[in-house]
């Protein structure tokens, strides 16, 4: 999964409005309330937080 930097930039959290990073086919909020976003086979972010994950403790 690549995830240009540009979108990156522009793109956040949709929970606390954090900045999101690539990390390992998923996007992780660098926010409050870390959730993991879940992002398709074709690259496409799914910025619901209905679909996030809680961060890992």
């Amino acid at each position: 999964m690549k995830i240009d930097a540009w979108l990156l930039e522009i793109l956040a959290c949709p929970a606390c409005r954090g900045a999101l990073r690539a990390e390992g086919g998923e996007l992780v909020c660098s926010g409050e309330c870390g959730n993991v976003y879940p992002v398709t086979d074709e690259g496409v972010p799914v910025l619901l937080v209905d679909e996030a994950r809680a961060p890992r403790a």
